[in-house]
């Protein structure tokens, strides 16, 4: 019975390592179970009880692992419906545009080829520490050049850059511009606020500002919320045009898939089709002074016919762009002394 004992509390102690995370430590103890179990197989008697502990300790284990893949699971599947960042976020935002959906996957794809490359530098490098010690080798190479190693070493490399270059610039490209837009929307950035224009819907203009803490009300988000949030329409093509009117912003959006520079005097250009209604929240991404960091961009993206509506309103209670803000003066006429020689 003492092998019995031995052999449980080793187990025990074994799954207690692996729950806490101490993977070395956990084989360690595996191991010694092991031994234990072929050692109370030359004890009849306590054979058939530490079995069916055995068994109980290894259910156990499997209930433990399906609890963390099921808690996993329903972590991530409420993180992928997400519009905004999440604490203990693991990747990329959920792709709501064509564009991020084409950066959600050629970052998987890049992320495989860095791990190949990883793993097979590393161990290369582990192989050679060991076949060339100094103990199993003691007189060394003294080779300098292998023709075939060099251009494998030059070629491939450029191999898996073109492999890598290809599906990037048509990403390039695809995020560029839009010939067939349904509309346009003009962000110009301020120190340290937005502003945006839409052209096509009766040309008015607004302010985007950050509502303060102390004016946050139930179900705002603090440093993310505006008092005038951007509204723009689902499944449609909208053209972005930016620019700034004192220093360097960049309005960034992950969701969009969106991260554009705004510089005074220049007209940059993307373009965003919104496929699932929502709120979705960025923020300046450049450096623009004292209060960089209070610059949220927050967009509403709701179907045509509620944008349309909305748009209808927002005529009324925002300035138009080619209206003057008062009134012309009455022309008066001023008499004008002539001097004459």
């Amino acid at each position: 019975m003492l092998y019995d004992l031995r052999a449980v509390w080793n187990w025990r102690l074994c799954l207690l390592f692996f729950e806490l995370g101490l993977w070395r430590a956990g084989v360690r103890v595996l191991y010694t179970v092991i031994w234990v179990q072929h050692v109370v197989n030359w004890v009849p008697e306590t054979k058939l009880a530490l079995k069916k502990r055995w068994v109980w300790e290894i259910n156990r284990v499997k209930r433990l692992f399906v609890t963390i893949l099921v808690i996993m699971g329903s972590s991530f599947s409420c993180l992928s419906w997400a519009s905004e960042p999440t604490p203990w976020q693991i990747g990329l935002q959920p792709p709501a545009s064509p564009t991020a959906v084409m950066i959600d996957d050629f970052h998987d794809i890049l992320n495989v080829i860095i791990t190949v490359i990883t793993v097979f530098v590393l161990g290369l490098l582990l192989y050679t520490c060991y076949r060339f010690r100094e103990s199993k080798n003691p007189t060394p190479s003294q080779t300098t050049h292998h023709a075939g190693l060099e251009i494998a070493w030059t070629f491939i490399p450029v191999i898996i850059l073109v492999a890598i270059c290809i599906p990037s610039m048509n990403l390039l490209y695809f995020a560029d511009r839009t010939d067939n837009a349904d509309m346009t929307l003009k962000v110009i950035g301020h120190q340290w606020y937005w502003e945006y224009q839409y052209p096509d819907h009766g040309n008015f203009t607004f302010d985007a500002n950050m509502i303060p803490e102390d004016e946050i009300k139930d179900g705002q988000k603090r440093l993310m919320d505006t008092d005038n949030p951007v509204y723009l329409p689902t499944g449609k093509r909208i053209r972005l045009l930016f620019s700034s009117v004192d220093v360097g912003h960049n309005w960034s959006v992950s969701s969009f898939g969106v991260k554009v520079d705004t510089w005074p005097g220049r007209l940059n250009e993307t373009w965003v089709q919104i496929d699932k209604a929502g709120t979705y929240y960025g923020f300046c991404s450049e450096l623009c002074g004292v209060n960089h960091a209070y610059m949220p961009i927050m967009v509403k993206a709701v179907p045509p016919a509620e944008f349309e509506a909305w748009a209808k309103k927002a005529k009324q209670e925002f300035a138009r762009l080619d209206e003057p803000d008062t009134p012309a003066l009455p022309t008066v006429k001023v008499a004008q002394r002539i001097t004459t020689k």
